[in-house]
């Protein structure tokens, strides 16, 4: 083993030397007014960013120039200086641009590093900074410290310019801090995010009649979220553009985020979406087709439309129908009209027994469900059943 390092350290001392040297150098990086040398082998060897770009005929690889325009030439000179040498810098004062960096470039354990020195630096003054870089660049062991740092000197923190020029210039990751500050349950899964952004449509404009308004679920929404950073977020939600927030709730009902869907409920973005739709479908419909019992839960207590129908005329307990998420129909029944939908379309007693889903079937009839209601093709849920040869569903159609 110890020969090994011994190996290791011999060859990214070579390495460096290699670059003060500059012989054979094939590439040029260019960041600011800095040109840096280096040796394409060595990115590739080190970088799996690199080694993608040089892999195919592009540009960079085409004309041996590498254009940087989001990091320092000085920190880019100390990036290059790890990549030959292995040996981690001790920055201070640039260890956050040189963590943003690693992570660019997919230097790891260099990232690492700067994650322990960041922590090891933590300040009320750069406190906000520092959590707003770990959700960035997704750290967790800085995260972690960062949010226990920032939990034990709240109002200080949130005092300073920094948590300022963080709300300033990057609200979306100062929502994700606060949310963490506020410990949301363990039953939430991914962060909410806005990577990826979903095409809004407009395709079937509400019922004017609905009913429903923010101002009506305030109040249930507010019965579930007393701690004081659940009023932060939604303020903060507030202030992001509207097409954002829709990105996030489409995030939210997909990974049944029930934390994210009440706040962003309390924000007003479930009667945004009513207003003009996400390809076609309310956040219900999302949550119901997901089978996310939580998240629906959420939506209804902040009265969201249930019987609403999509551009196919189906409703939330369509979905769910058809994807045999029992406990989702069960609660949409409390509120929903089992038999609403257009005349000839598949009821959810159609889509139910069409997927061959028993319980979902039973819950339906038990609910009141027209077992005589005829589809377009003029079949009746029965003939459904007697065409797949389920006769389980038929007995119970019967």
């Amino acid at each position: 083993m110890a020969a090994v390092k011994e190996v290791q350290e011999t060859t990214a001392v070579r390495l460096g030397a290699l670059l003060d040297a500059g012989d054979g150098a094939t590439v040029t990086l260019v960041a600011g007014e800095t040109r840096l040398v280096a040796h394409r082998a060595v990115l590739v060897s080190r970088s799996p960013v690199f080694q993608a770009m040089f892999q195919y005929d592009t540009l960079e690889a085409s004309s041996g120039q590498v254009i940087i325009t989001d990091v320092e030439g000085e920190v880019m000179r100390e990036l290059l200086d790890y990549m030959y040498t292995l040996q981690a810098p001790q920055l201070s004062a640039m260890t956050p641009q040189m963590l943003a960096a690693a992570d660019k470039y997919g230097l790891l354990a260099l990232k690492t590093v700067c994650e322990q020195q960041v922590s090891a630096q933590l300040t009320i003054d750069n406190a906000a900074a520092a959590a707003v870089l770990a959700v960035r660049h997704s750290c967790p062991g800085l995260t972690a410290a960062a949010i226990a740092f920032i939990k034990a000197h709240n109002c200080q923190v949130m005092a300073t310019q920094g948590w300022a020029d963080a709300m300033q210039n990057h609200l979306e990751d100062v929502i994700e801090v606060t949310r963490l500050l506020a410990d949301p349950p363990a039953e939430t899964t991914a962060p909410i995010s806005t990577g990826g952004r979903s095409t809004p449509g407009t395709h079937h404009q509400p019922h004017s009649d609905h009913g429903w308004t923010l101002a009506s679920a305030a109040p249930a929404i507010a019965a579930h979220n007393t701690d004081p950073f659940f009023h932060i977020i939604v303020a903060l939600l507030r202030r992001l553009p509207i097409q954002d927030r829709l990105d996030m709730l489409t995030w939210a009902v997909m990974y049944g985020r029930v934390e994210d869907l009440r706040a962003l409920a309390a924000a007003g973005v479930v009667e945004e979406q009513i207003r003009g739709l996400v390809l076609g479908q309310t956040a219900l419909h999302t949550a119901a087709s997901g089978g996310h019992v939580e998240a629906v839960r959420s939506l209804l207590d902040a009265r969201a439309p249930v019987d609403f129908q999509d551009v196919d005329y189906q409703t939330p307990l369509h979905l769910a129908a058809r994807n045999g998420h029992t406990a989702v129909v069960q609660l949409l029944l409390t509120s929903a009209d089992c038999n609403a939908t257009k005349s000839g379309v598949d009821t959810p007693l159609h889509l139910a027994v069409r997927e061959g889903h028993a319980d979902v079937a039973a819950v339906l009839l038990q609910a009141g469900a027209d077992r005589g209601a005829r589809n377009e093709a003029g079949s009746t849920p029965l003939d459904l059943a007697r065409q797949a040869n389920n006769q389980q569903l038929i007995d119970m159609l019967t």
